[in-house]
């Protein structure tokens, strides 16, 4: 694989111009090489947006990659979908000593970072150098998606380059933002965007600016606006633990904003990438890399979820059964789980923040004592999974299941080996129940509304795991093989992946001021900032 180095070189696809144009860009040169090669005016394009509809259509793009394929099975299906319990592969890759093991592999994760850098960014900076002061509506979407993919390269490396992106030091090296400071910049951001397109939201303009462009709202300003606070209130909820006033003070402020939040499966934010298939299809399908993960067959045969055959496939080698593979198990070769339940098909959409998500964000805050929510606790977190089972087809099963003050997760058996199985008795297995109880604790509160909330996001396999770690919901099951040499501990887990071959190679001092910020080693197993105990 050929590393990118996101200092040296910018990618920016403008699509909307009839071709795929790449511009190489080094950031101290940003304004002189990204011009435009046809030498199409602004003015002229101006009637329909194009040369400012492309980046943000790249941008969108790009928050998960999905051309080409390989790129988001290393972005993100070999580390964060595996470390959420949501899958796991049969393939030994590399003898079975890789991320899944928690030996990390540089080599996969270097595109976790190179790809939002060559991506997201530099597009981000022609936006805001052609579209700030003069169409300000696309600088503030651009402000937005900014946020929404960069705080999963925070979530994953904790400080990352944000406000200085682009500003070369004397010494040749980029200064990173601590986590703390990245997320104070993404609420300002959001908080600027949020600004700017609310009266639009409320008075909109006769003319859409970017109906073509946009791949999820198509230009709809009240939607954004929905989509921004309810990102807002995310990242609020992100930091409730370790900065209570700041989470707070957001969240509310996203509650206040008269064009609301996100509340119905018409507003979800799902990117249309049609007529690419979904990679997911093609990782389970195509591939047969990826399965089902054995805590997903747990909670969902447990609970007797009805979204259980929406979101997997029936085992091919145990009829008629649904069958999930332990994380870090041993693997011969690939045969052994290979029959084990595949993924179902996925649309030709990326989800990647829905309303179901939305009405457990605002359970949590109301459990918090947070401001602005009208509803009780019981009715956001029943709210929640009633629009899941709206967004999956299943709500004729939604009374029986909300009132199910019974079932559990089910023991998880591996027909395989018996020495993955997790028994009845085992501590790793949660108790929890489904029907809400006012009289509960506040922590069995929290774990009631992130279990469904982690059945609920599926296949959003980033967010599943960053709000594991955040709270420690669901439970889940250690890894069986960890080969981090000491640096991960397997009760707890991952939390993190460490800076990455390429910044350690052309930005050294970057990284050497960024391990600093990090406040431990920079390794798998230091917690961010927002990952409190």
């Amino acid at each position: 694989m050929k590393a990118i180095k996101h200092k040296i070189y910018g990618k920016l696809l403008l699509t909307g111009l009839g071709a795929s144009v790449v511009l190489g860009a080094c950031t101290k040169n940003f304004e002189k090489l990204n011009t435009n090669p046809y030498a199409v005016t602004e003015d002229a394009a101006q009637g329909d947006f194009k040369i400012l509809g492309a980046p943000i259509r790249q941008m969108q793009m790009n928050i998960y990659t999905v051309d080409p394929t390989w790129v988001a099975q290393l972005q993100t299906n070999l580390n964060s979908d595996i470390y959420s319990g949501y899958m796991m592969s049969p393939n030994p890759f590399g003898t079975n000593s890789n991320n899944i093991t928690y030996a990390l592999h540089d080599g996969w994760n270097d595109f976790i970072w190179t790809t939002p850098y060559t991506n997201i960014m530099p597009a981000f900076k022609y936006i805001g150098a052609r579209a700030k002061g003069k169409f300000d509506q696309f600088y503030a979407w651009a402000q937005i998606l900014r946020v929404m993919a960069m705080h999963r390269v925070s979530d994953v490396f904790g400080p990352i380059i944000y406000t200085k992106y682009g500003v070369i030091n004397p010494d040749g090296s980029i200064t990173y933002d601590s986590q703390k400071e990245a997320y104070y910049a993404f609420f300002q951001d959001l908080k600027e965007a949020i600004d700017v397109l609310t009266p639009l939201a409320i008075n909109p303009p006769a003319v859409k600016a970017f109906t073509d462009a946009d791949l999820v709202y198509a230009g709809n300003y009240t939607q954004w606006v929905k989509f921004a606070n309810s990102l807002r209130l995310r990242l609020a909820i992100r930091i409730a633990k370790v900065d209570p006033q700041k989470a707070q003070s957001e969240g509310e402020a996203a509650l206040a904003n008269p064009a609301g939040l996100m509340t119905t499966t018409g507003d979800d934010f799902n990117i249309n990438i049609a007529p690419v298939l979904h990679p997911l299809n093609t990782f389970s399908g195509v591939w047969t890399d990826i399965r089902m993960g054995a805590p997903m067959e747990s909670y969902l045969t447990g609970y007797s979820d009805p979204r259980l055959s929406k979101y997997f496939k029936s085992s091919s080698e145990y009829k008629d059964a649904f069958k999930g593979i332990r994380q870090g198990v041993d693997l011969p070769d690939k045969n052994v789980y290979v029959n084990f339940s595949a993924l179902a098909e996925r649309p030709s959409t990326l989800q990647l923040l829905t309303a179901a998500e939305v009405w457990f964000l605002k359970a949590e805050a109301k459990l918090r004592g947070w401001n602005g929510i009208n509803e009780s606790v019981q009715e956001c977190y029943e709210k929640g999974i009633e629009t899941s089972f709206d967004q999956n087809r299943v709500a004729s099963e939604l009374t029986r299941y909300k009132n199910d003050a019974v079932s559990k997760p089910a023991p998880y058996i591996d027909p395989k080996n018996n020495a993955n199985s997790i028994t009845a008795a085992d501590p790793h297995l949660s108790t929890i129940t489904i029907k809400w109880d006012e009289a509960a604790t506040f922590e069995i509160k929290l774990e009631r509304i992130i279990t469904q909330k982690w059945i609920a996001i599926f296949p959003d396999g980033q967010e599943a795991w960053t709000e594991y770690r955040r709270t420690g919901y669901p439970k889940l099951f250690p890894v069986v093989l960890n080969k981090s040499n000491g640096t991960i501990n397997t009760e707890t887990g991952i939390r993190r992946i460490n800076f990455v071959t390429t910044e350690r190679t052309t930005n050294a001092k970057g990284v050497e001021n960024a391990v600093t910020l990090l406040g431990g080693a920079d390794n798998g197993g230091t917690r961010l900032w927002w990952d409190k105990l």
